[in-house]
């Protein structure tokens, strides 16, 4: 594998930094502008907290030995986060109601961000071989190509992806395609 091969932790930040950006996007904006931001956050989202849950936490779990709370901690913010972007996806995105709850999931998702960033990267880099850190990332790829495409709360561990992410993803999946062909 070459050297320039992409790492999980910079996969990650990347992804957080679109996220951040998405999300500023859905904030700033509105109508149709607002609406293809939202789909993109919520899409990447799903994806992305499904290919952690599975992959990541797990091994930072391990690495930070007695300081694995710092994971469960993690894995609260984004079951929450699940809930809220699941209401959000239920409302009116231009109505005052949305744009309320946004705001504070806006920031929510933030701090989720640097607590990751802070809280549990550093320990994963310091834990793991160049090569683990590859094979992470591109495990993470993999299971966010089979991930769902909308938030499925209370589904945060390993084994439940595993168990009910494939089914949810199906559905996702023929939802978006049902949703793209309707305009």
């Amino acid at each position: 594998m070459p050297e320039t091969a992409e790492n999980v932790i910079d996969l990650l930040l990347s992804q957080h930094d679109e996220i951040r950006r998405l999300a500023s996007n859905v904030e700033e904006n509105s109508g149709q502008v607002r609406k293809d931001a939202f789909d993109r956050l919520r899409e990447l989202l799903a994806v992305h907290e499904t290919a952690e849950e599975e992959i990541v936490h797990p091994f930072a779990r391990r690495a930070m030995g007695d300081r694995s709370h710092v994971v469960d901690d993690r894995l609260e913010e984004e079951n929450k986060a699940k809930s809220i972007l699941s209401d959000l996806e239920k409302m009116d995105l231009d109505s005052a109601d949305f744009q309320e709850t946004f705001s504070d999931f806006h920031k929510d998702l933030e701090a989720h961000a640097t607590n990751e960033e802070k809280k549990e990267f550093p320990d994963i880099r310091k834990n793991a071989t160049p090569e683990q850190l590859r094979g992470m990332a591109k495990a993470f790829r993999a299971a966010e190509a089979v991930a769902p495409t909308h938030p499925h709360p209370g589904v945060e561990s390993p084994t439940k992806n595993v168990v009910l992410g494939p089914m949810a993803a199906i559905a996702d999946r023929v939802r978006d395609a049902i949703g793209k062909a309707r305009g």
